[in-house]
C-alpha cells in the first residue's frame, strides 16, 4: 500500500468513527439545555480531555511550537509548562467548582447570561455576545489555517480542499449531536492525541536530525548560543513572557474554555478534571512545543516556503516517520482541530441564538426551535471561518487576536465576579471596555499585521484587572448608579430570575 493510500485510510477510519458519533447522539438531542450543556452530567475525563482537545489545536502544533521554537529556541518548552500548570491546572483549581455552582444553581448557558445576572445588565450581555461571536471568527480561522499548512505538505493537496474537509467534518458533529457529541468527540480525540503525540516525540527525537535526546539537546544549546538565541535579551524577554501568559492565562476568559465548566457532573468530577486535565497538558502542550524546539536543526537559519506556519509540517516530512504514524499525526492534527473547531463553533452560535435573537427579536421562540436556529448559526459560523482563513495574516498572529481581544475584555470581570461581591455594574463596564481598546486598538490600527499580539493581549488583561477593581471601589465610595452589589447571585439557596 503506497503512503498517501495508509495515509487516507486512517484519516477515512477517524472519518467514519465521528460521523457515527454524531449520528448517533443526533437521535438524543432535545431542547438547548441538551445541546449546549449536555445536561449538566459530563464525568471528568469527557469533561477534562474535552477541555484540553479545545485548548490545542493545530494552531499550537503547527503555529505556536513551530514560530516559539524558531525564536527561542530549547526555551520554548516553558510555553507548554506554562499551558499545563496555569493555562490547565490552575484555571481548574480556580475557575471550575465556582462556574459549575454558580452556572447550574442560575441555570446559566453562557458567558454573556453570566454577566446579565451578576450585574443586571442587558447591554453588558448584548455586547459581550457580539464580541464573542465575531473575535472567536479569527481564532475559527486561524486553525483552519494551521490544519491546510500540514496537509498541504504531508499529503500534497490543495489547502483550499483541505479547509472544505475540516469544515465539513466538524460541522456534521456539532450540527447533528451538539455539546454531548462534541464531548464524547473529544474524548476519543484526546486519546487519540494523547498517543500520537508520544509517538510523534519519541520519533522526532530519534530520527537522523535530531539523533536523539542528549545529541539533540548538544547540538540545539551549541546552536543557541552561536547564534545568540536567549531570552535574556529584553526584547526576548518580553515577547517569551507574554507568548507564555496569553496562551496560559488568555484561556481564562475564552467563553469556549469556561463553557467545559458547565456541564460537570459534580465536585468530585471537578477535581478528578483537575489532575486529568493537567497530566494531557503537559503530555500535549509540552510535547508539541519541545519538537517545535528543534526546529532550527532542520532549517538552521533559512525558514521554509511559507513562513514560520511550514515549520512543523516541513519537519515531519523531514522525519522520515513510518507511513502508519504520518496518517496518526495528521488524525492527531485533525482531531485537534475538529475539537477546538466544534468547541468554538458551539459556544459562539449558542450565544448569539441565546443572548441575541431569544433575548432581543424573538422571545417567544420555542426552545426545540431555537436549537434548531442554533444548529444552522453553527453551519454560517463555519463558512465564515472559511472565508476569514483565507485572509493572509500568520497563524500566530491571528490566534493572538481573538486571545487578546475576548480574554482582555472578560477574563478580570469574569474572575473577580466568581470570589468578590464588590465588583459592580460600573466596574465591570470600565474592566470589559478597558481591555477591549487596549488589545483591538493597536492591532486595527496595524491593519491586523502586528507580530505583538501576546503584549496587547497580557496588556489587555492587566488593564481590565486593573480598572475592575479600581472603579469599583470608587463608584462604591461615591455611590455612582451602578454601584449596587448583588448579593442574591452568591446566595445558594436562590436563584435570579431572568430579566
Amino acid at each position: 500500500m503506497s503512503k498517501e493510500m495508509t495515509i487516507w485510510v486512517v484519516i477515512g477510519i477517524y472519518a467514519v468513527f465521528m460521523l457515527a458519533i454524531g449520528i448517533l447522539n443526533s437521535k438524543k438531542g432535545g431542547g438547548m439545555t441538551d445541546f449546549t450543556v449536555g445536561g449538566r452530567n459530563a464525568g471528568a475525563w469527557i469533561s477534562a480531555l474535552s477541555y484540553g482537545t479545545a485548548y490545542f489545536s493545530a494552531v499550537m502544533f503547527i503555529g505556536y511550537s513551530g514560530g516559539s521554537g524558531w525564536s527561542f529556541g530549547l526555551y520554548s518548552t516553558l510555553v507548554g509548562v506554562g499551558n499545563a500548570v496555569i493555562g490547565s491546572y490552575l484555571a481548574w483549581k480556580v475557575l471550575a467548582g465556582r462556574t459549575r455552582e454558580t452556572t447550574r444553581r442560575l441555570k446559566i448557558k453562557s458567558m454573556p447570561q453570566l454577566f446579565e445576572k451578576r450585574f443586571h445588565s442587558r447591554g453588558m450581555k448584548l455586547f459581550s455576545c457580539i464580541i464573542i461571536f465575531i473575535f472567536l471568527l479569527p481564532y475559527s480561522a486561524s486553525v483552519y489555517k494551521g490544519l491546510t499548512s500540514v496537509c498541504s505538505v504531508l499529503l500534497n493537496i490543495d489547502e483550499q480542499v483541505c479547509m472544505v474537509i475540516i469544515a465539513i467534518a466538524s460541522a456534521v458533529v456539532l450540527v447533528l449531536g451538539g455539546y454531548m457529541a462534541t464531548l464524547k468527540a473529544d474524548f476519543v480525540q484526546g486519546i487519540v492525541m494523547m498517543f500520537g503525540v508520544a509517538a510523534l516525540l519519541a520519533m522526532v527525537v530519534a530520527s537522523p536530525t535530531v539523533g536523539g535526546l542528549e545529541k539533540g539537546f548538544t547540538r540545539m544549546t551549541e546552536y543557541m548560543q552561536q547564534k545568540g538565541i536567549t531570552p535574556m535579551s529584553p526584547q526576548s524577554a518580553v515577547s517569551l513572557v507574554a507568548t507564555i501568559l496569553m496562551t496560559s492565562f488568555g484561556t481564562w476568559g475564552l467563553p469556549q474554555m469556561i463553557h467545559k465548566y458547565y456541564g460537570i457532573r459534580d465536585e468530585k468530577e471537578v477535581r478528578r478534571g483537575t489532575v486529568i486535565s493537567t497530566f494531557f497538558a503537559f503530555l500535549v502542550a509540552g510535547g508539541g512545543y519541545f519538537i517545535g524546539s528543534f526546529s532550527h536543526l532542520f532549517f538552521g537559519d533559512q525558514l521554509p516556503e511559507g513562513g514560520k506556519d511550514y515549520l512543523i509540517p516541513n519537519m515531519l516530512n523531514m522525519s522520515n516517520l513510518p507511513d502508519i504514524l504520518v496518517g496518526i499525526v495528521l488524525v492527531l492534527l485533525i482531531s485537534a482541530s475538529v475539537s477546538t473547531l466544534s468547541s468554538i463553533t458551539l459556544t459562539a452560535c449558542s450565544t448569539l441564538s441565546m443572548d441575541l435573537v431569544k433575548d432581543r427579536i424573538r422571545p417567544q421562540i420555542k426552545d426545540q426551535n431555537l436549537a434548531m436556529l442554533t444548529r444552522l448559526l453553527c453551519l454560517f459560523f463555519v463558512v465564515g471561518s472559511y472565508l476569514v482563513a483565507n485572509y493572509p495574516t500568520p497563524i500566530l498572529e491571528m490566534m493572538s487576536y481573538s486571545w487578546g481581544i475576548i480574554s482582555g475584555s472578560f477574563l478580570a470581570p469574569y474572575m473577580i465576579s466568581l470570589y468578590w461581591k464588590k465588583i459592580n455594574r460600573i466596574g465591570a463596564w470600565a474592566g470589559m471596555l478597558g481591555g477591549f481598546c487596549t488589545s483591538f486598538i493597536p492591532v486595527a490600527l496595524s491593519g491586523f499585521k502586528t507580530p505583538d499580539g501576546p503584549i496587547y493581549a497580557c496588556a489587555a488583561m492587566l488593564v481590565s484587572l486593573f480598572l475592575c477593581f479600581v472603579v469599583s471601589l470608587l463608584a462604591s465610595k461615591f455611590k455612582w448608579k451602578g454601584s449596587e452589589e448583588n448579593p442574591t447571585f452568591y446566595a445558594k439557596d436562590e436563584t435570579i430570575p431572568v430579566r
